[in-house]
């Protein structure tokens, strides 16, 4: 008794289509919704995976000029390099502006950046003295 009851539910259930709505959203509204859905996907979308994409491959050079890494001259060109490989490069320009030289220091006097034409006007004042 129990199962034709539940089976003539079941079928008066299906049977009633007038019933059932399908969208969270009342009829007129389902055009200007999936119009602006649309847009979102075709436009809004691509720029910001654009966006996305630049910026992480940038952060490493971001990172690099925060710590005053000296090869971070190096580090950028790396990131450059990197986006036009598709990104395999960028995980060890990452790496590389976590890390310090070692022996750096004792090379160069220092392990601070030191901008290319700073060196060289440090190079002339040297030579005035």
């Amino acid at each position: 008794m129990k199962k034709s009851i539940f089976t003539s539910t079941i079928l008066a259930i299906l049977l009633v289509p007038d019933l059932a709505n399908a969208s969270f959203l009342p009829q007129d509204m389902i055009d200007g919704f999936a119009n602006f859905i649309s847009w979102v996907v075709l436009i809004v979308m691509p720029i910001g995976l654009i966006a996305g994409f630049w910026y992480v491959h940038i952060l490493p050079d971001k990172i690099a000029k925060r710590r005053e890494h000296p090869q971070r001259d190096a580090i950028h060109a790396l990131c450059l390099l990197s986006l036009f490989v598709g990104g395999l490069l960028w995980p060890f320009a990452y790496l590389w502006a976590y890390t310090r030289p070692t022996m750096y220091k004792l090379a160069y006097g220092t392990d601070k950046y030191m901008p290319i034409d700073k060196e060289h006007q440090e190079e002339k004042d040297v030579e005035v003295k």
